[in-house]
């Protein structure tokens, strides 16, 4: 269970024997074979009151390192460095806010606080918890912004005419993730009843089904590294587009796929490679749209896979070496005369467990190789392929 850090917690942790103790700590292993000299390593740096929050403290800045850029000095809870948007996806919603008035009323410890201060005209942040609003001014300070941090119910309005900026908890009352919309902390309709015309933008899961939100003008899907990191819903704010798909990569790199775009593309025979497009466009239910902007065609009007003769570039693309009907007896075959070990498996479209298939195939050799299993209108089909990275 996470440790509750409390509000004498936090006020140890910025003082200047708490920094100490903190020092000390992030030299330690804390391994689970040193656990037990690590813990009085820090009883008698901290003292007994507060090294449960040290060595938390500690742990939750290792763990923060992969998420979040510059935040080594931060302060956390367990759940609110959980829930927090990964340092790349929340500049970019920041960006999108850029030279406006914003008001984040679920700001929990500050993680898009901050980067909606770097660039926003005016920066607000409230929450109902008190602990983590003195965290949430902690970390500001430490990342050298400002905003004005006030403690409120996100239901509650105590700002005007701002973009009110919100991620509602999707945990119950019990701890369990949940997917209705009105188990959220906050409920997600009570947000957007509380701020009437006010332009919103609500981060939620990307497994949500959007129909549940018909006052969103635009749905925006964010990946980041190739895997689906949030939805967000849009109001005021929606440039003309109601579906947008942004793709982000850690090294700084991004591009963005709307509905705006044309998506006329033809159902053709295999070219020379298989496509996956990225989540974010798949989720986003823009695979045409990105077919036509790279001059790829469908298998199948049905299936996200697409195909062509050229691949993009910076992606990671499938080179078709043999494809047919599929077959479990035939596909066997190819790999054994390929001398195919180690396989990966990739399925659309069919009931089929890739685990289980790789067991039952028993690949054995030295080469590599990627099989794309999918129908083709009803008929199985199979793709053995090499993997390639395509350069941007």
């Amino acid at each position: 269970m996470a440790y509750g850090f409390t509000s004498e917690d936090v006020a140890f942790l910025r003082s200047g024997a708490g920094r100490a103790a903190l020092l000390a700590a992030s030299a330690l292993p804390l391994t689970d074979a040193t656990r037990i000299s690590d813990v009085g390593a820090v009883r008698r740096s901290a003292g007994e009151p507060h090294a449960a929050a040290v060595l938390e403290t500690v742990v939750l800045r290792r763990k923060s390192a992969a998420k979040l850029a510059g935040a080594d000095e931060w302060l956390f809870t367990g759940d609110a460095l959980q829930q927090a948007s990964a340092t790349p996806v929340a500049r970019h919603r920041a960006t999108r806010l850029a030279g406006l008035d914003v008001h984040d009323v679920t700001c929990s410890v500050g993680a898009d606080l901050v980067e909606l201060a770097r660039v926003a005209r005016r920066a607000l942040g409230s929450d109902v918890d008190a602990v983590r609003l003195e965290m949430a001014r902690h970390n500001a300070s430490v990342a050298g912004v400002s905003p004005g941090i006030v403690r409120a119910d996100a239901l509650a309005p105590v700002s005007r005419g701002t973009v009110v900026v919100a991620d509602p908890a999707r945990r119950d009352s019990a701890g369990r993730r949940t997917w209705k919309p009105a188990d959220f902390l906050p409920p997600l309709d009570g947000l957007v009843d509380a701020y009437p015309g006010r332009p919103l933008s609500i981060k939620c899961a990307p497994g949500l089904d959007f129909a549940i939100a018909p006052w969103a003008e635009e749905v925006e899907l964010v990946s980041l590294d190739g895997a689906v990191r949030e939805a967000c819903l849009w109001r005021g704010l929606s440039e003309g587009v109601s579906r947008r798909a942004t793709v982000l990569r850690s090294g700084g790199t991004q591009w963005t796929l709307t509905d705006a775009a044309p998506d006329e593309i033809p159902v053709r025979e295999p070219g020379k490679w298989i496509i996956d497009p990225d989540g974010a466009v798949v989720r986003a239910g823009l695979v045409r749209h990105y077919a036509a902007r790279h001059g790829l065609w469908q298998l199948d009007e049905r299936i996200a896979y697409l195909t062509g003769d050229t691949p993009p570039s910076g992606v990671r693309a499938f080179r078709v070496l043999e494809h047919g009907p599929y077959n479990e007896k035939s596909l066997r075959s190819v790999l054994k005369r390929l001398e195919v070990g180690r396989l990966e498996i990739l399925v659309r479209g069919l009931d089929i467990d890739p685990d289980a298939l790789r067991r039952r195939l028993k690949p054995r050799g030295p080469a590599e190789s990627t099989v794309v299993l999918t129908r083709i209108g009803r008929s199985p089909a199979v793709f053995v392929c090499r993997a390639e990275r395509i350069p941007s």
